[in-house]
């Protein structure tokens, strides 16, 4: 099944409707300098077949599990299966307990495990974490630290068949945990290649320890001005400041409406409800 693996905040499932009637028409190398959940690459891999592809995220914690399960899949999914057992009998109280064992265990502990046991773990707190958010903690040893979610899984933890299917996926991909800029540097100077950045929005913080500033948003501009033969997309959040706007010279941007659901939602006095805001996209086609 094709499909992110986790929930993953400004994750681009809902954006795909939009981006479809602008989409370039083939795509023979596919590189994605921010990886994170890896909606699109769902999307090209499933509709375009390409030859090459390469992504790139600098939280090497998921790019931990990406590379776990396409190198060591059967280990990955003992351990994680070790977990599933144990959580899936329990009450949400011994639950919730058994959530901040396994977690202080990932943040004190981790030494003892394989590349692919330590991979293992995080997903199954990924899994059972609050709203696909990736948090770190100081007091989880500045790892993973997302208090527990809703714990109300009925009969499983996660999709076997969509870890599956990344097993497969991710065969014919360059897996890369890095700079930006290091990853564009595999970008083909030919036609067919879709190029597409979606980094930490502008008006936001990423709560894993990274910043991305306007100078870093502006590179990116520049990059997407740059490319001549391939189809470059850089999408992000309008802060509706005019910054964007004022950066594009002869590039494309095109605005879609997004409600955010994953993450904290706004008070009312009627409850939470979620947040309504403004995406942009700014592409060279």
């Amino acid at each position: 099944m094709s499909k992110p693996l986790f929930i993953w905040a400004g994750g681009k499932n809902k954006m795909l409707k939009h981006y479809l009637p602008i989409m370039p028409k083939q795509v023979d190398t596919y590189v994605e300098p921010f990886f994170g959940g890896g909606a699109m690459f769902c999307h090209i891999v499933q509709n375009y077949q390409p030859k090459k592809l390469v992504i790139n995220d600098v939280n090497a914690d998921i790019v931990r599990i990406y590379n776990s399960i396409k190198n060591n899949l059967p280990e990955f999914l003992i351990k994680l299966d070790s977990y599933c057992n144990v959580y899936l009998p329990m009450n949400k109280e011994d639950r919730k307990k058994y959530y901040f064992e396994v977690r202080h265990e990932h943040a004190y502990d981790y030494d003892k495990w394989s590349e692919a046991e330590e991979a293992a773990t995080l997903y199954f707190l990924m899994k059972t974490g609050f709203n696909g958010i990736f948090q770190i903690n100081n007091n989880t040893n500045r790892r993973y630290g997302t208090p527990a979610g809703l714990l109300n899984q009925k009969d499983k933890v996660y999709e076997l068949d969509v870890v599956k299917w990344w097993n497969q996926a991710l065969q014919n991909s360059e897996v890369m945990s890095g700079d930006w800029k290091e990853c564009l540097k595999q970008v083909p100077d030919e036609d067919n290649t879709f190029v597409f950045l979606d980094p930490p929005y502008r008006d936001s913080f990423t709560s894993y320890g990274q910043t991305f500033g306007d100078d870093e948003q502006e590179k990116l501009i520049k990059y997407v001005r740059s490319r001549k033969l391939s189809t470059a997309f850089l999408c992000n959040r309008d802060a509706e400041d005019g910054w964007f706007e004022e950066r594009l010279g002869k590039l494309i941007m095109d605005k879609f409406p997004v409600t955010y659901t994953a993450g904290r939602r706004k008070q009312t006095e009627e409850g939470f409800e979620a947040k309504q805001a403004t995406e942009v996209l700014i592409r060279n086609k």
